[in-house]
């Protein structure tokens, strides 16, 4: 017997069932994660208040002596980053590589005293970040996170048609509470999703706008800044997003693919292959390059990335809470010219949505409203991937681990299949994959379908 012609209905839930399976440890994973990362505040504050919080004070000992009291205690290190004291309450902070570590080491600024350090890429935020990032292994962690992420966006899609509202909304709009097993499992896994696609669909598109594959690519296209705005700076080769990494974040993403400027007469500093010729020496004081952010009204959360080479910069950057107060500035490391600031004025706009989607991504935008409605998505996407795996089990093959049989046919939904193929293209990891998934599922099909034929024919 011909077999029937399978729908669009029947494709959507195939992919939704394969993306869930793919997806579901990987959302898991970023909702913990997130969520440790959004009460960054709260839980440094209490896990290192001795390091963090200091006596308010009068007097204030000056940059450049709280750098000679940390390069004295840590003779072979070198200091990268300089992070003043948020108010007098707070310590300041400096970014130490030291035998092949990078340390944070915390000073007490009225008294110059060395309060301790922490190493920066193995404290709670720092490993959660990591995990959130690149799953601590680098590009392929960024890869799959990338991937995931992607997939997550195919599965909020194939999922909202597999649940929309068909003449009924019990189910849908809200669950069956007086239902048991796997319908109430299946409720709270479609009501979930349903209320909370348009949330989701936010967290993952912020989320992929630091990737290292999409996010670059959306980066190179929609954040330009006017060519005249490095015209009479000369700049490098390299780009500031050199200054992050997956534990810290020092420039907003907006900057992230603008060059860096150099300092001085540049071409004193080169030798003839254009290499940098030797370690930075810089003739201005740090408390000159502070002084600098104070007078050009930078909000009080803001480092000072120190030059490592002979044509490197001081580099000012807050990545703030409110995208409004974003601020980088590049200061010549002789002369103490300001090479380049940048605030969100100077931001287009895709580069000024994508600034506030990533602050409220990260539960920054509007304090602990904001944290509150992160956790909530959190904990919602926790219930959607356990519900997503119980109905699964609750459904699949007996004795197999395959996809769920489907009890219901409805006709082919067009615009759906053009969304679907439409995301493949905006996302090309996504295509790709989706390409072998099709390839793998057609190849089983036919022969699962030709075992079954054969089966029958036999008998």
């Amino acid at each position: 017997m011909k077999q029937p012609k399978v729908n669009f209905y029947n494709l959507a839930w195939r992919w939704h069932f394969y993306a869930g399976l793919f997806v579901a440890p990987f959302m898991v994973m970023l909702a913990l994660t997130g969520t440790i990362y959004l009460f960054k505040p709260q839980l440094d504050s209490l896990m290192y208040s001795s390091l963090l919080n200091v006596p308010a004070g009068h007097h204030t000992v000056s940059a450049d002596d709280l750098l000679t009291r940390v390069k004295a205690a840590y003779p072979q290190g070198q200091v990268t980053q300089y992070l003043p004291p948020l108010n007098a309450e707070h310590s300041a902070q400096f970014v130490v590589q030291n035998n092949g570590q990078e340390l944070n080491v915390f000073v007490d600024p009225h008294h110059g005293d060395i309060l301790g350090e922490q190493d920066a890429k193995k404290n709670l935020q720092a490993i959660a970040r990591a995990i959130h990032g690149e799953l601590m292994i680098g590009t392929v962690g960024d890869r799959l996170i990338e991937l995931a992420a992607g997939w997550g966006i195919v599965l909020v899609v194939s999922g909202l048609f597999l649940w929309w509202p068909r003449g009924q909304a019990a189910g849908i709009l809200w669950p069956r509470l007086n239902s048991r097993g796997r319908v109430l499992w299946r409720d709270l896994h479609a009501v979930t999703g349903f209320w909370g696609a348009s949330l989701l669909l936010v967290m993952l598109l912020s989320g992929m706008t630091w990737t290292g594959f999409w996010g670059k690519q959306y980066a190179e296209v929609w954040n330009v800044f006017p060519a005249a705005m490095w015209d009479d700076v000369p700049k490098s080769d390299v780009e500031a997003r050199s200054l992050n990494s997956a534990t810290r974040q020092t420039v907003p993403w907006a900057m992230e693919n603008t060059p860096m400027p150099m300092s001085g007469d540049h071409a004193e500093h080169m030798n003839h292959d254009g290499a940098h010729a030797g370690p930075a020496a810089p003739t201005i004081a740090l408390q000159d390059v502070q002084n600098i952010a104070r007078e050009r009204k930078v909000e009080p959360g803001y480092s000072i990335t120190l030059p490592t080479t002979a044509t490197g910069v001081f580099t000012i950057a807050v990545f703030a809470d409110d995208p409004r107060n974003d601020a980088t500035l590049h200061i010549d490391q002789y002369t103490g010219k300001v090479l380049a600031d940048v605030r969100f004025a100077h931001y287009g706009a895709v580069a000024r949505a994508t600034e506030i989607g990533v602050m409220l991504h990260e539960g920054k935008m509007f304090g602990t409203f904001n944290q509150i409605v992160v956790l909530l998505i959190c904990l919602m996407i926790l219930l959607s991937a356990v519900s997503g795996v119980v109905i699964w089990w609750k459904r699949r093959p007996q004795g197999k681990l395959g996809v769920p049989p489907l009890r219901h046919d409805l006709p082919k939904w067009k615009t759906a299949m053009v969304i679907i193929f439409a995301l493949a293209v905006v996302f090309p990891l996504v295509g790709a994959s989706l390409v072998a998934v099709w390839v793998l599922d057609r190849l089983l099909l036919s022969r699962l379908t030709r075992k079954a034929e054969s089966a029958s024919s036999s008998s």
